[in-house]
């Protein structure tokens, strides 16, 4: 039973908070990895890749990217990991903290699924490909995909991309079930190893409670989201304006709520479930570089701006790196911006330049 509502406003300020987009700046990547629940690795570098940008919209200048190579690949307080987490479309690599592996550990172990009945037949048939794969991994690695040679039996049918493509794919399985992991990676191409030599020595969480502690740890990286996304997590509310059931985080507030302007990523959280962002802020918003040209709105990488607790608009840019600038194309208000919001905007494009080691910014 609803027992609670809460204001637009409201929503919005524990939305942005929950986020890490207030005035008060997380202290380090591992805070906004372990706040956040996880970090998409999209390889699109219009402006820098996403989880980079994701990270520098929380952290500012303090944000290096390097930070995230040392985490994964030295300090090993986080993980590689292909998943479809909550909110993202499609299976994606994304980046999670090393703590929550144990969330994750009987859900792999007993991956694929059965819905997937394809992928279940293909690794059933590719048994003895398998314990090759395994073998060699742990005689020789790390490995590229391209070292291990295919001995399959029967060839991974695809009309996407991974058709034929049989050690790639098995690679992909074994990360899934937890029996191989990434350890790095020799410019964009990963480096494969067993489990056991990446991951630390834990223990798995029984499926129920890893599932139940999840949605409690999504709910708290959200402040506010639909039960579909979060299950029975937190309390039952209803949000002025929007219609049925939202869920809020038992901890969350919006008093003594501080904004800041912020330009975000695309796959930023805040912003990248539509329906969401339209019942709390208002703001409609699709990420359009798969899109034709002549069927954009505002652009193919366009940057959702934060200002306060609204999301104001957004900013069609590019890296233009041979030339040192942050090129502007357009800034779309999706309300008038008054001086304040253009000043700010303005000041947070130049602190992008300036991370991105840009010279200036230009304008169309």
């Amino acid at each position: 039973m609803v027992t609670r509502q809460l204001s637009g406003e409201e929503a919005r300020r524990i939305a942005v908070r929950a986020q890490l987009l207030d005035a008060e700046r997380p202290r380090d990547l591992l805070e906004v990895v372990n706040r956040l629940t996880f970090l998409q690795l999209d390889p699109t570098a219009v402006i820098a890749p996403a989880a980079d940008l994701v990270a520098w919209s929380r952290l500012g200048a303090a944000y290096d990217p390097a930070q995230l190579t040392a985490a994964l690949e030295r300090d090993r307080t986080m993980f590689e990991y292909k998943a479809q987490p909550t909110l993202v479309e499609g299976p994606v690599v994304i980046v999670r903290p090393v703590k929550d592996l144990p969330l994750y550990l009987e859900e792999m172990a007993a991956w694929p699924p059965p819905r997937w009945g394809d992928q279940r037949a293909w690794l059933a048939a590719n048994d003895v490909f398998r314990r090759r794969v395994l073998d060699q991994l742990r005689d020789d690695g790390p490995l590229l995909s391209r070292d291990i040679p295919d001995t399959s039996a029967v060839s991974w049918r695809s009309t996407g991309w991974t058709g034929d493509r049989n050690v790639t794919q098995m690679l992909e399985i074994l990360g899934q079930r937890g029996e191989v992991a990434v350890v790095g990676r020799q410019a964009r191409a990963r480096l494969w190893d067993l489990a056991e030599r990446v991951y630390p020595p834990v223990h798995a969480v029984p499926l129920e409670e890893a599932r139940r502690t999840r949605d409690e740890r999504w709910l708290r990286a959200l402040g506010i989201a639909r039960p579909k996304f979060v299950g029975d997590a937190g309390i039952p509310v209803e949000v002025e304006g929007t219609k049925k059931e939202w869920r809020l985080d038992p901890e969350a507030t919006a008093d003594g709520f501080r904004g800041r302007t912020a330009i975000l990523s695309p796959f930023d959280r805040l912003s990248h479930d539509r329906a969401r962002a339209l019942d709390l802020f208002g703001f409609d918003y699709t990420l359009e570089m798969y899109k034709p040209k002549e069927q954009r709105r505002w652009g193919y990488f366009a940057l959702p701006v934060l200002h306060g607790d609204a999301l104001v608009g957004k900013v069609d840019a590019t890296a233009d790196r041979d030339a040192g600038t942050l090129r502007v194309d357009a800034i779309h208000e999706d309300v008038p911006f008054t001086p304040a919001i253009h000043g700010a905007v303005d000041a947070e494009l130049a602190a992008l330049a300036r991370w991105l080691g840009l010279a200036e910014v230009t304008r169309a």
